[in-house]
């Protein structure tokens, strides 16, 4: 079965974005583009890509799944590299996949108003 291994974002600082990701994840640099940053956590990729200049793309992606150790030290971090939370915190069980809210505790937005869902216990059917 392929696995998913690169998520790109589009924004129009990657500099700002690539340190928003290795500051609050700890995701590292692996790679520098002639339009991008490459950060990884070992198992995905993900591209931190310029916006073309005049380009009428959107910027950044639906959204993003992180699966931390400790969710409320996250939020303490994504909170002072500018990010915010959209909802409550929830307590869940990863096992309804029927059910979205079943994989996340809390959504929160990123530098560049990504949505991201932070999660303590993961997603059903990763490792």
């Amino acid at each position: 079965m392929a696995r998913i291994k690169h998520v790109a974002i589009r924004t129009k600082d990657p500099e700002k974005t690539a340190g928003f990701y290795m500051e609050v994840f700890g995701l590292k640099q692996v790679g520098l583009g002639r339009n991008g940053i490459y950060l990884s956590d070992g198992h995905i990729n993900l591209a931190i890509l310029k916006c073309p200049p005049g380009s009428e793309a959107d910027v950044g992606i639906e959204h993003l799944g992180f699966q931390v150790e400790d969710v409320d030290a996250t939020l303490a971090k994504l909170s002072r590299q500018g990010g915010k939370s959209l909802t409550e915190r929830v307590n869940v069980t990863p096992t309804d996949a029927s059910n979205p809210q079943s994989y996340y505790e809390i959504k929160c937005f990123g530098p560049d108003g990504q949505i991201l869902d932070i999660s303590g216990t993961g997603w059903v059917g990763t490792d």
